[in-house]
C-alpha cells in the first residue's frame, strides 16, 4: 500500500473517535458506489479493524439525512442486540464510530461525506448462493432486521430516494425511453419491451396496497441483494445486514423479494448463457425458513398473502431499469461492453419466466413455512 495513501487514511480516521494507533490501511470490497477502505488499528489488547467509506455525493444527494437514517436504525438495533461469538468484539448490528464532534460523518475540505464503522471479523458476503445454509442464514438475518426495527418509535424515517421502489413509474420511465429512443435500439430488443408490457396489470399491487392502506409502510432495507448480508465463516449463520444507504420507508415485500431474486438464481447478474438462469426451490425453501421463522409473526395477512408474488414483481423492476438504461445510453449502470444492460435485462425477465412457472410451488412452501 502507498505510503501517500497510507497518510490520508491516518488523517480521515483521525476525525473519528477511533482509539489507538492507526497501523495500515487498504482499499476495500468490491463496491462501485462509495469508495471503501479498511484500516487497521493498535490498542493494547491488539490490532482492531474499522471500515471507512466516502459516501458518492452524486449518487446519494442528501448524505446528511441518510447517515440520521442509519443512526436511528443503528442505535434502535443495538439496544435489541447482544455482542455474539468468542475472541474480537462482532456485533450483529452495524456499529458506528461517530467523528470527533459527535455527528455520524465528517466533511472533507472537497465537501465528501466520510463515515466510519466496526469492522466485522470472521465473516464474509456472498455473491451467489451455492448450499441452503447461506440462504438460511440470510434470510434469518433478514428477517430478524425486519422484525427488529418494526418498533422503530417516529418521527418517519427521510425518503431520501423518492419512489426508489414504485414499479409502475418504472414502467413509466420504460415507456418514455422506448418512445425517445435516441440511440435507435429500441428495434433490437421488441421482445424484451413486450415481456415488461405484458405484465402492467400486476405492476401496481405493492404501491396500489400502501396507498390504499391495505398493506402497510415499514421500515426497509430496499436493497437486500445476498451480498449485503454478513455471513459467519464457519456456520454460514447470518450475523450483520450491511449497506443501510437506502434504508428509508417502503413495503417489506419489495425487501422479501429482492432477496429471493438474488438467492434463488444460481448465475451470475451478467451472465450471457440464460439457460443458467433457475429459480432453484431449495434455495426458496432455506430462504423462507429462515426469513419467515425471523419475521413471519410481524407480516400482516395483506403482505402474507403477496410474498410468492414480490420475487418477480422485483426482478421485473430491475429488469425494467436494466433495459430502460440500455436503451438510454447506458447512463446509469456500469457497463463494460455495449449490450451489457441488455443482457442483464434478459438475465432478470428469463428468472421472472422461471419464477412464474414455478409460483405454485412456491406458494406451497411459503404456507408451508408460515402456517407449520
Amino acid at each position: 500500500m502507498s505510503t501517500t495513501l497510507n497518510r490520508k487514511l491516518a488523517a480521515i480516521s483521525r476525525r473519528f473517535r477511533i482509539p489507538g494507533e492507526f497501523k495500515a490501511g487498504e482499499p476495500y470490497g468490491a463496491g462501485h458506489i462509495n469508495d471503501t477502505y479498511r484500516v487497521s488499528y493498535e490498542r493494547c489488547r491488539g490490532i482492531r479493524r474499522y471500515i471507512l467509506q466516502r459516501i458518492n455525493g452524486r449518487v446519494f444527494p442528501y448524505p446528511d439525512l441518510i447517515m440520521a437514517n442509519i443512526r436511528r436504525v443503528s442505535d434502535h438495533l443495538r439496544s435489541k442486540r447482544v455482542l455474539v461469538g468468542n475472541g474480537p468484539v462482532r456485533p450483529s448490528w452495524l456499529m458506528l464510530i461517530p467523528a470527533v464532534d459527535g455527528k455520524p460523518y465528517w466533511i472533507d475540505g472537497a465537501g465528501d461525506y466520510w463515515r466510519a464503522c466496526l469492522f466485522i471479523e470472521k465473516t464474509y458476503a456472498c455473491e451467489v448462493a451455492r448450499h441452503p445454509a447461506q440462504a438460511a442464514g440470510a434470510g434469518t438475518a433478514l428477517g430478524r432486521f425486519f422484525r427488529d426495527l418494526v418498533d422503530l418509535p417516529g418521527p418517519r424515517l427521510h425518503a431520501t430516494i423518492p419512489d426508489f421502489h414504485h414499479t409502475p413509474k418504472r414502467l413509466a420511465a420504460l415507456q418514455a425511453a422506448v418512445q425517445a429512443d435516441p440511440l435507435g435500439r429500441a428495434a433490437g430488443c421488441q421482445p424484451d419491451i413486450e415481456f415488461a408490457l405484458s405484465r402492467e396489470l400486476r405492476m401496481g399491487l405493492v404501491v396500489q396496497g400502501l396507498a390504499a392502506g391495505t398493506l402497510p409502510e415499514r421500515v426497509c432495507h430496499n436493497d437486500t441483494k445476498l451480498n449485503n448480508v454478513l455471513l459467519d465463516k464457519k456456520t454460514h449463520a447470518g450475523v450483520c445486514v450491511v449497506d443501510l444507504d437506502t434504508v428509508m420507508p417502503g413495503s417489506v415485500l419489495y425487501d422479501f423479494g429482492d432477496l429471493v431474486r438474488s438467492t434463488v438464481n444460481p448465475a451470475v447478474e451478467d451472465e450471457t448463457d440464460f439457460s443458467l438462469v433457475q429459480c432453484r426451490l431449495e434455495m426458496f425453501a432455506a430462504l423462507c425458513e429462515g426469513y419467515l421463522g425471523a419475521a413471519g409473526s410481524s407480516l400482516t395477512k395483506g403482505e402474507k398473502e403477496l410474498l410468492t408474488t414480490a420475487g418477480p414483481l422485483i426482478t421485473l423492476e430491475l429488469g425494467m431499469r436494466f433495459l430502460t438504461d440500455y436503451l438510454q445510453g447506458d447512463t446509469y449502470f456500469k457497463t463494460a461492453y455495449s449490450d451489457h444492460n441488455l443482457i442483464r435485462c434478459r438475465g432478470q425477465f428469463r428468472l421472472v419466466a422461471e419464477m412464474e412457472r414455478k409460483a405454485d410451488r412456491m406458494a406451497e412452501i411459503v404456507d408451508r413455512c408460515l402456517y407449520v
